[in-house]
């Protein structure tokens, strides 16, 4: 019976266009896992989109004269381009800016406010004492009473990592100016987190098999649970529904809860887009799916604490299973930031070079357990090395041979024992791929991989087919028809890194159906109103099985995989003329 699999990418924030860094922690790991489960037969529903609330979504808007929302289009329209050109397979990635995404949120809500985990508790907010004007946390900064850091948010410091509430600030002024901020009593409800310490504890406790830092990090933080504030002075989000709230302006649900109820939202609408309003039940009222969340380190406890909580409180919900964080991607040992303008953009590479170069650097040289640095020379020598040399070499000259002197798949002669090894060994290849990728352990799974691919090719330069067919045309043709079973087989292990490249060599070897399908852009229309989304068909079969590539199967003119990279110093100006 076919898995039944979440994937859940971490929501990207709708202020600006992804960095490269953005997309190693929450995008390609997360379509990695999608497309290998849907090779090996998993039902797989891969669900996210952008989180457009909260005060730097107002904030930027602002600066620029423009509603919150229109700034939120923008930014939406730029990161579903980027997930599109990047082969992203999202079945739904929506927005929490959706009329069924507040449903849902509201929904939870009272659901927690029901069962009693909802309480009522006054704090100090900020306000402009010239205006009176509310002040949310991001408009508010001063040094950070844990590192020192001289700007740190109202919401957390950008240099330590912690969460902060303005008033915790040392000199406290707002953001831009040094115009002063006085705070006042305001009404707020607060999530009641320690209610849930012991299991959350326990139910960490279990999971010795999630990656080290994201225990780490969980285990920390679920020693010390205070409630957190679920409501917020804004003007800008999801509306509190309870009477005297929902009909004030100035009060609104937080974006760091509405936020991960956005997993669940955007399943419902999926399943609600295709008519089968039920069918989001089969992912989360399953205790037999699996889930994965995939994201950066930096949203590790929102995953492993606060929304596990959440689903504790509202009940019948199935809980994270897998948390697949990555460290970060720096460059000169310092994190890729755009408000520090530490950036490379998704879109300024992907106007250079090709989709799969992006995504293979990603996967093989990226933060998957330690912080990691870019830079060009390693991503040109990734590319040229391993991308072109060894998996890009195998492919041309054992297709090159095969279409130039048989034109189709030769018909072999009696295997020796070197060539029956050589095709067990790739073939055994898969389940130690498939092994390696089901724990998200994705650079020991291009490890596994690529030392194939360099093992076919020694097989290859010993046989030199190209040779050997001016005097024995049959052990010519057995040696190719042996490469072209191993090249078949290395293909779908590659498949979910190299999508772009792998269909086209799905092609090359005949096959006329898609092995490696891609999203569109798509108009979800919801209550009169329509918005964009990134989804797709995606066909599922048992896919990941040896080849049964057949003697005489036709070979169509083969072409080169991969284009090899100018010297590393052409790249780096390439992307800072843009």
């Amino acid at each position: 019976m076919p898995k039944t699999v979440l994937v859940a990418p971490a929501w990207p924030y709708a202020n600006g266009p992804r960095h490269i860094g953005h997309v190693a922690g929450f995008a390609v790991p997360a379509d990695v896992l999608a497309r290998f489960e849907r090779l090996r037969g998993s039902r797989v529903l891969m669900a996210s989109g952008t989180d457009e609330h909260g005060t730097p979504i107002t904030y930027e808007a602002d600066k620029k004269g423009i509603p919150p929302r229109e700034f939120a289009d923008q930014n939406n329209a730029l990161i579903v381009e980027d997930l599109r050109r990047l082969g992203m397979t999202y079945d739904i990635f929506t927005r929490t800016t959706t009329a069924n995404h507040y449903r849902v949120t509201q929904d939870l809500f009272l659901k927690l406010h029901e069962n009693g985990y909802l309480v009522k508790k006054t704090q100090m907010g900020a306000i402009d004492p010239v205006s009176g004007r509310t002040l949310p946390d991001r408009y508010i900064e001063g040094k950070c009473p844990i590192c020192g850091f001289p700007d740190a948010r109202g919401d957390q410091c950008d240099n330590c990592g912690n969460q902060l509430d303005p008033i915790d600030l040392i000199n406290p002024h707002q953001r831009g100016s040094d115009a002063p901020v006085e705070f006042r009593e305001t009404e707020h409800f607060f999530f009641d987190l320690p209610a849930f310490g012991d299991r959350l504890m326990e139910w960490i406790q279990k999971h010795d098999d999630w990656r080290p830092n994201v225990r780490k990090y969980s285990l920390e933080y679920v020693r010390n649970l205070k409630p957190r504030a679920i409501t917020r002075d804004l003007d800008w989000g999801v509306p509190v529904p309870l009477p005297g709230w929902q009909d004030n302006p100035h009060k609104k649900i937080y974006v760091w809860f509405d936020a991960v109820i956005g997993y669940l939202s955007a399943s419902i609408e999926w399943a609600v887009q295709r008519g089968e309003p039920d069918a989001w039940k089969d992912w989360w009222q399953n205790p037999e799916s699996r889930h994965y969340y995939v994201m950066g380190k930096d949203n590790i406890t929102f995953h492993t604490v606060l929304w596990p909580a959440i689903l504790m409180g509202a009940g019948d919900l199935h809980l994270p299973d897998e948390i697949v964080a990555s460290e970060y991607l720096n460059m000169g040992g310092r994190k890729l930031s755009t408000s520090r303008g530490q950036v490379i953009y998704v879109n300024d590479v992907l106007e250079r070079y090709d989709p799969d170069a992006l995504r293979y650097y990603l996967m093989v040289a990226g933060p998957e357990n330690q912080d990691t640095d870019f830079t060009w020379a390693e991503f040109v020598r990734r590319n040229n090395d391993e991308l072109v040399a060894t998996w890009g070499n195998l492919v041309h000259r054992t297709l090159v041979n095969a279409h130039r002197n048989f034109g189709a798949v030769p018909e072999p002669q009696e295997l020796t024992d070197a060539d029956q090894a050589l095709i067990k060994q790739v073939e055994d290849g898969l389940s130690s791929v498939a092994s390696e990728l089901s724990k998200a352990r994705f650079q020991l799974a291009l490890k596994v991989a690529l030392a194939l691919a360099a093992k076919v090719n020694v097989y290859l330069g010993t046989e030199q087919p190209w040779h050997t067919i001016k005097t024995d045309r049959g052990r010519a043709g057995t040696v190719l028809y042996v490469a072209l079973r191993c090249v078949d087989n290395l293909k779908t292990m590659l498949t979910p890194f190299l999508p772009f490249s792998s269909q086209r060599l799905h092609e090359m070897l005949g096959y006329t159906d898609v092995i490696a399908p891609q999203p569109v852009v798509r108009e979800f229309s919801e209550d009169g109103v329509v918005h964009r989304v990134l989804t797709g068909e995606y066909p599922i079969g048992d896919r990941w099985l040896p080849s049964e590539l057949a003697p005489g199967h036709p070979l169509p003119q083969p072409q080169a995989l991969f284009k090899r990279l100018d010297d590393v110093v052409d790249a780096e100006e390439e992307l800072a003329s843009l």
